[in-house]
């Protein structure tokens, strides 16, 4: 599989509140780097599972709008706006955060994200 064909599996409509289907794609010695607006944050493959199960608590919907992707080897850099229904709102579509991240791929999973956000 290609490497943007790779990332753009993690950001079809709903994956993120699927634990096992974010598991498929993520290498065994996954590291993110993440530079939010609350601060720094380092995240382990079982941190970034543990945040989808938060996301599927909270959210019946996920879609990424993707405004920007480009693949060069093995890294794919991706700018995106991440937009969610709620529980208890599910007729509205809210704007969570703007990402932009840069992905490195590794035995055709997702092996080092360098990932900066802000909240809407």
């Amino acid at each position: 599989m290609k490497a943007k064909e790779l990332v753009l599996d993690l950001y079809k409509n709903d994956v993120l509140l699927h634990r096992s289907e974010v598991a498929q794609l993520l290498h065994e010695d996954l590291i993110i780097e993440w530079n939010s607006s609350k601060g720094f944050v380092q995240m382990k493959k079982e941190d970034v599972l543990n945040l989808s199960d938060e996301l599927s608590t909270a959210y019946i919907r996920s879609k990424m709008r993707i405004t920007h992707i480009i693949e060069e080897g093995n890294m794919v850099s991706v700018r995106y706006s991440h937009f969610v229904k709620t529980i208890e709102n599910p007729r509205e579509e809210m704007l969570l955060a703007h990402f932009f991240v840069i992905w490195e791929i590794k035995d055709e999973k997702l092996y080092r994200g360098y990932q900066m956000s802000q909240f809407s």
